[in-house]
């Protein structure tokens, strides 16, 4: 239904500038602009206007634009004021505005009104604060796809798919007294294959969409004196960490921001792993343990004149976690002599560098951007966050378990109802399929005005 309220909010960044909006939707939205600036222009027309507080006394002197409903951004009667930038002037059209009826808006309510009125869907929705939160170029474009309905009109697409399954399995069951077994038809096992097909590749993109927009978090693990803190400081630009020969200097993770080619990617120094009395370095080495479980990749780096067979990096290398993935990294190649280059080495993808003077480190960056899936030109690709993706895979799995029914005679039924679940799962992304604390979740995040 129709919001009764017609809010109003600063729709442009807080702090001093050339120019300032402010923004009213809502059933009342040209009365009450029309109490403030008099008559208004023709729809779509800016038209400078005198704006008036309450009291009749003017505030500001800038241009009035209307957009009738439906064809406004929420949907609704739509007003902008575009006054001068400063926040005192920008505050005082506000409390007009109030005065006059409007009430202040939540953070992210214009775009959740266009949500709730067809005019986005609940993944659009979420792209626009992406778009605004985009950290490089690569992420804003990817962003601004997802806003133009690329990652939209896939999901879709594959619902168009979930959907002519159920029509199929549950007519099948309509009809399970005939002598025909539907079920066994050749024309299901390919849509299911096709739907798998789609499934996966929406999930690929989308996974490197949410990659451009959160990033990766790396931890650099291996024995003290390795490079691990010159490695840090080569890839982040900046002397981040401490640098010296003395084993154990670094006894607590140091975490630094950076991009790498157009990817947000947290690095995490660790403590050199290895066994020690001191109290204070088994702590800092535990936390290393901790931090190098949760990463989603993995250096492990060893000195190149020492290489990785040596009885303690292999006792460490027992120790890593399966899961996340290790990347070998031999260091100081400049010292041992050996030539830059990767390889497989006991069972690891590996790369030969010198981080000390920055050998090798392009194609470190190469190997950290193919692990995540996200290539260079980025085309194509469209922003998405966790629960995306949490959505897909779930779709996923319930998609493999109808299959598996399906293929072994185990429960048509069961099948029907896993489609059924497959299908509420996509519905979640676009939000034809959510809940209110979904959407106070959402929309929370967003900046006042937007």
């Amino acid at each position: 239904m129709p919001s009764p309220d017609t809010i109003v909010a600063i729709a442009t960044a807080a702090g001093q500038g050339a120019v300032g909006i402010v923004r009213l939707s809502g059933p009342d939205a040209f009365s009450i602009a029309e109490k403030m600036a008099g008559p208004l222009p023709p729809a779509s027309q800016a038209s400078l206007r005198s704006i008036r507080d309450s009291d009749h006394q003017v505030c500001d002197q800038g241009l009035v634009l209307c957009f009738p409903a439906p064809n406004s951004f929420t949907g609704e009667n739509v007003v902008e004021i575009q006054g001068h930038g400063g926040p005192v002037v920008l505050n005082m059209i506000v409390n007009a505005a109030c005065a006059h009826g409007a009430r202040q808006a939540r953070p992210g309510e214009f775009s959740e009104r266009a949500f709730l009125n067809d005019r986005i869907d609940l993944a659009q929705a979420e792209a626009i604060a992406d778009l605004i939160e985009a950290g490089s170029e690569a992420a804003a474009r990817a962003a601004r796809r997802t806003l133009q309905g690329a990652f939209s009109t896939q999901i879709d697409a594959l619902a168009q798919q979930f959907i002519e399954l159920r029509v199929f399995v549950e007519g099948a069951l309509d009809f399970s007294d005939e002598e025909i077994d539907w079920l066994s038809d050749a024309g299901l096992a390919e849509k299911l294959k096709a739907a798998e097909q789609t499934l996966n590749r929406i999930l690929a993109q989308a996974a490197q969409g949410r990659r451009l927009r959160e990033g990766i978090t790396i931890a650099i693990a291996g024995r003290p004196n390795v490079g691990k803190s010159t490695l840090i400081n080569q890839l982040s630009g900046v002397e981040a960490a401490i640098v010296s020969d003395i084993p154990g200097t670094t006894r607590d993770v140091l975490r630094e921001h950076l991009m790498i080619k157009g990817m947000p990617v947290t690095v995490i120094d660790t403590a050199g792993l290895r066994d020690t009395q001191d109290l204070i370095e088994s702590e800092g080495i535990r936390r290393a343990w901790s931090v190098i479980s949760q990463a989603e990749l993995n250096l492990f780096v060893a000195d190149d004149r020492e290489g990785v067979d040596s009885a303690e990096n292999q006792r460490l290398l027992q120790q890593l976690p399966a899961s996340p993935a290790t990347l070998l990294v031999l260091n100081k190649c400049d010292l041992s002599g050996a030539p830059l280059g990767t390889m497989e080495l006991k069972g690891y993808k590996a790369l030969r560098l010198s981080a000390g003077n920055g050998q090798g480190l392009d194609a470190l960056r190469d190997a950290i951007c193919e692990f995540a899936g996200v290539s260079q030109s980025n085309e194509g690709v469209f922003s998405a966050r966790s629960r995306h993706l949490e959505a897909l895979k779930e779709a996923q799995r319930l998609l493999a378990s109808a299959d598996k029914q399906l293929k072994h005679h185990t429960g048509a039924e069961l099948a029907a109802e896993d489609l059924r679940l497959a299908h509420d799962a996509l519905g979640t992304i676009s939000g034809r399929i959510s809940s209110d604390d979904l959407l106070g979740e959402v929309f929370s995040r967003f900046c006042i005005g937007k």
